[in-house]
């Protein structure tokens, strides 16, 4: 991070968030019965991204199917492009298409250095933070009337980002990290 925070370095914490079109309530109760129309079936909008831990720069890769080893390279390929001669450092965690043989072989290729995070440590994982911060501003609360409108949300809260969101974001995304070191379970 050190290296990330003084220009010799990129690092991006990757993750994937699966958006699922539905009715996200916040309140229900209410003096007259009231029927919210709930969407049929189980529409995803996957979003796979990269967020840079230090300008807060978002790579994104976005399909309605599903997310593959692919999806994966695909990203790979932007960043890289994008990072030119800059070394590039990738925080993922373990799933298991960012953890195949045909990315790891691709990030070799381009020069790019995967650190894989502990299993279950989301708190680790920067980009955790983002997803949680547009689920909150695009579905709490929120009903859309359909998959095209529910896209289109989600799509103009990652553009907002470097605007609108800005102040927001700097505060959420800073570098304080929750770990649990030299901690006392029998103390309670």
């Amino acid at each position: 991070m050190a290296e990330a925070r003084s220009g010799k370095r990129s690092v991006y914490f990757v993750d994937a968030s699966h958006f699922v079109l539905a009715s996200f309530l916040g309140w229900v109760w209410c003096f007259v019965r009231l029927h919210v129309r709930a969407a049929s079936g189980r529409q995803r909008y996957n979003v796979l991204g990269a967020l840079n831990a230090v300008t807060h720069e978002l790579v994104t890769e976005i399909n309605t199917t599903y997310i593959t080893a692919t999806s994966v390279c695909a990203l790979l390929h932007t960043i890289a492009r994008r990072a030119g001669s800059v070394p590039v450092t990738l925080v993922l965690d373990n799933a298991r298409y960012q953890r195949c043989v045909l990315v790891q072989d691709a990030a070799k290729q381009l020069g790019i250095e995967l650190l894989f995070l502990p299993s279950y440590s989301p708190n680790l994982n920067l980009i955790e933070r983002l997803w949680k911060f547009v689920k909150k501003d695009v579905l709490n609360s929120r009903h859309h009337q359909d998959f095209k409108r529910f896209q289109s949300a989600i799509d103009g809260c990652l553009a907002d980002l470097p605007t609108k969101h800005r102040e927001k974001l700097a505060i959420l995304l800073a570098h304080n990290f929750q770990t649990w070191n030299n901690v006392s379970l029998l103390g309670a």
